[in-house]
């Protein structure tokens, strides 16, 4: 199940934050493309989470909690993360303000790899990718739009179609699958498991539910939720006019 699209009516600003953090994911991965394979993984290393390093060590190692989540393993992880931030995150943008979106982005970003290191005391496993940081946004979309109209790609074996799922259905479903295997993963070692940080991605979501309201700009909200309802155009457009001072 991918997300193609969703209602953008009500939106007011470009999201240009969102636009960069896209711009950089995918300049850092060319660049990653640019390194032997060898000298790739050391700047992993160098720029990625390792759990020990961060809970055991402190000091620089910390600055990867950050830098992690513009470095990404592959084509699939960049595009998957790319899309979702692309579908979700400029209207989360738009009800929370450009910079304090960032802060919000890089917040949960980090709280997600932060889980992460707690579940994984003693790894030494480099996580790197920004799902925790859109696990957030995906948390705030849902509590600011739960009925937003998603366009997503069903999967049912040889059946593939496009419907129309309300955001709380939609990420509800992902959100489901993301606890059931973090759950999974719990106690497994880093080489049995597969190479998705779930618990990342929960902890991101969590954090997102957590600090939605802080971020967000009330009115902001309620114009866009206003301008998304199901309320005649000449109408909406006079209930949305501000009174003269």
């Amino acid at each position: 199940m991918f997300p193609l699209s969703d209602d953008n009516r009500g939106r007011h600003t470009q999201p240009y934050v969102t636009y960069t953090l896209i711009a950089i994911n995918v300049v850092v991965f060319l660049y990653e493309q640019l390194l032997p394979e060898h000298d790739r993984w050391r700047f992993f290393a160098d720029w990625g989470t390792i759990p020990q390093s961060v809970l055991h060590d402190g000091g620089t190692a910390w600055v990867g909690l950050v830098t992690g989540l513009f470095l990404h393993a592959s084509w699939l992880h960049l595009g998957g993360n790319m899309l979702f931030l692309w579908i979700f995150g400029d209207n989360v943008e738009d009800v929370m303000g450009h910079i304090t979106y960032l802060i919000f982005y890089l917040v949960v970003g980090v709280i997600g790899s932060l889980a992460h290191c707690w579940i994984n005391p003693d790894s030494q496993t480099v996580l790197i990718g920004a799902s925790g940081a859109i696990s957030g946004v995906l948390a705030a979309y849902v509590v600011c739009f739960p009925h937003g109209r998603i366009s997503t790609l069903v999967f049912l074996k040889l059946f593939v179609t496009v419907v129309m799922l309300p955001a709380w259905v939609m990420i509800g479903i992902w959100g489901v699958l993301q606890l059931a295997q973090g759950i999974l993963s719990i106690g497994v070692a880093p080489g049995q498991a597969d190479s998705i940080a779930y618990l990342a991605h929960i902890g991101g979501f969590v954090a997102g539910l957590a600090l939605v309201w802080p971020f967000t700009n009330r009115q902001r909200l309620a114009d866009q939720r206003l301008a998304r309802s199901t309320i005649p155009a000449s109408h909406r457009l006079r209930m949305l006019e501000r009174p003269a001072r």
